[in-house]
């Protein structure tokens, strides 16, 4: 009787005896890895209850061990060490070489990568500066764990006992058995003490494991983003493990999207079309908050190009244009996708249009300073350009595309006039700005910056506050040029501009202590003020004043209108003529 009661007290510290040397290598390489990918930046910080969590998750897994066999068991806690340092290493490899660690867009480039590619890729990264730095870390752990088990393993061969846990030295500390070197007394209280500490362990993460739960049991990619942007609930993947599992998770989501996008290409038809404008450039920029533009009366001189050409009569602005969203990623999948807010089904259920484009008979370039494949990259990236970059789509797409991104915008200048020699007689070419991306002071070369802190005398507002007013203006102010560029390139040809950000943004507007985006549900009418209003224009050349005037007086007429992004396609397929049976007057403006 008192030998059942002895087992059955000692349960808490099965996990732990049974599974000693795994116990004890997993905790340090969870502690290794937490500090090997911290930021060498002023006040980074680690998860504040990563060690509570790092228990938690160790001692569950050996848990689960210690209900196999034990002749299962072995090979089981082989697995899961090989799976866990393999996985260990390569994060933190990335981290080292890219600042980054696993992200969904890394897993997609592997899965893309041949066998060639691979062996380059080590023959070029892999060095000993890297294999002595925080790689190193995790290697020796690995080197640690392979010795002692190693001894182990030889110790139990020697001594030839069976019923011995391979493990012995290391089991000898913790086990309730009857070969253990803890008496039978002080097994209830190592007991105790383990439960209590679990319970204590539990309790300090429990908020981050319901989020890590929540953030796993979406149905589609973009409620995944929009969890990842409540940033004081949203979980804190501090294991290498957990963010592999989420990078699958997320390319699963995306896959599933795709796959419909890919099987809607057949459906991308038109019926004819009359190429009635023979070039339309659509310019998406980024984070552009209405309230602050020069042309909508903004007393800083942030759009003073765009102000002079609307006062030629070149230049059609819009007065009550709002994006669809305020996330990037939302945004193009409406711009893109035939789909119209409220519509049924989602918007991966009906073509892109510049499918539709492509199958009239336009040559259409696609140049983005945002959205291409980088192992650095945000799963809001991610998000917003998986479907842009999935070879099927982009061949359905796009004729001809950029391969680099660029740390201005003038950069997509550059590529235009590098691609402008694919142009034909019909062309949609859709230029895509990094904009007014935060952090706004490195979207501006040094000498072109013009506003500073001391422009703006607003009580109550610090200097550091006053200065990110500033960034922000002379990154608007830095838009104004290139967009005065692109318009010039096409001065001469029978073109239309429309220029559209992705959405708004934040910037001290009012009283409020805040800048960049709130990324709420909750659509307050401040936050459709800042973030939702948005500049909209269309521009003209002369050639096209010209020969459209029926659509130049169109636009005019509906510039007092109130009108949202998603809306687009269907604008853009009237300006083409291109007729089809997913185009919609009710949403042509």
């Amino acid at each position: 009787m008192l030998k059942k009661i002895n087992n059955l007290l000692a349960l808490p510290l099965l996990p732990i005896t049974r599974n000693p040397l795994f116990f004890v290598m997993m905790f340090i390489l969870g502690t290794v890895c937490t500090y090997a990918v911290l930021p060498e930046r002023r006040g980074a910080q680690v998860y504040e209850f990563w060690w509570q969590e790092l228990f938690v998750d160790v001692y569950v897994v050996c848990a689960l061990l210690a209900l196999i066999p034990e002749r299962f068991r072995r090979w089981v806690r082989l697995v899961l060490y090989v799976i866990f340092y393999a996985i260990a290493i390569v994060d933190v490899y990335c981290f080292v070489k890219f600042d980054s660690t696993l992200t969904p867009t890394m897993l997609l480039l592997v899965g893309e990568t041949n066998s060639g590619e691979a062996s380059e890729f080590f023959r070029s990264y892999l060095s000993w500066d890297l294999l002595s730095g925080r790689l190193g870390w995790v290697l020796l752990v690995l080197l640690v764990n392979l010795i002692i088990g190693g001894f182990l393993a030889w110790r139990s061969h020697i001594r030839k006992k069976r019923e011995q846990d391979d493990e012995g030295i290391l089991k000898g500390m913790f086990s309730a058995s009857r070969s253990c070197c803890l008496s039978t007394t002080l097994v209830p209280f190592l007991s105790l003490a383990v439960t209590v500490f679990f319970i204590y362990c539990l309790t300090a993460c429990w908020d981050n494991k319901r989020a890590e739960h929540r953030l796993m049991s979406y149905d589609n990619i973009g409620d995944v983003e929009h969890e990842l942007t409540e940033v004081k609930t949203r979980a804190n993947l501090y294991l290498p493990i957990y963010r592999f599992a989420f990078s699958v998770y997320a390319n699963h989501l995306t896959s599933k999207q795709v796959t419909r996008l890919v099987d809607g290409i057949k459906e991308a038809k038109v019926d004819s079309c009359s190429f009635t404008s023979p070039n339309i450039v659509l310019v998406i920029g980024e984070s552009y908050n209405r309230h602050h533009s020069q042309l909508y009366g903004y007393e800083k001189a942030t759009a003073p190009r765009q102000l002079e050409r609307e006062q030629k009569g070149e230049l059609i602005k819009m007065e009550d244009a709002v994006s669809s969203w305020n996330l990037t990623s939302y945004v193009f999948k409406h711009i893109f996708s035939m789909y119209a807010v409220g519509d049924k089904d989602e918007w991966c259920d009906y073509p892109l249009f510049p499918e539709l484009f492509r199958d009239a008979g336009y040559h259409v370039t696609f140049i983005t300073n945002q959205f291409l494949p980088q192992a650095k990259e945000e799963v809001y990236d991610f998000s917003g350009g998986f479907f842009l970059n999935n070879k099927e789509l982009s061949s359905a797409m796009f004729d001809t595309r950029n391969e680099s991104l660029h740390d201005y915008d003038d950069g997509v200048l550059s590529d235009y006039d590098r691609l402008r020699k694919d142009n034909t007689e019909h062309n949609l070419i859709i230029l895509h700005l990094k904009g007014q991306h935060v952090h706004y002071a490195s979207r501006v070369p040094k000498n072109q910056k013009h506003f500073t802190l001391n422009d703006y005398q607003r009580k109550g507002f610090t200097k550091k506050e006053r200065q990110i007013m500033a960034d922000y203006d002379n990154a608007l102010l830095y838009n104004d040029s290139i967009m005065d560029e692109i318009v010039k390139r096409f001065e001469q040809d029978d073109a239309i501009v429309i220029y559209i950000p992705d959405h708004g943004e934040e910037c001290y507007g009012g009283d409020v202590h805040f800048f960049g985006r709130m990324h709420s549900t909750d659509i307050t009418a401040r936050l459709a003020h800042e973030e939702f209003d948005i500049p909209m224009w269309f521009w003209c050349s002369d050639r096209y004043r010209e020969a459209h005037p029926d659509i130049v007086e169109k636009l005019r007429n509906a510039s007092t209108l109130r009108y949202m992004t998603d809306a687009l396609p269907h604008t853009l397929l009237r300006m083409a003529g291109i007729h089809t049976k997913w185009y919609r007057s009710r949403l042509d403006i």
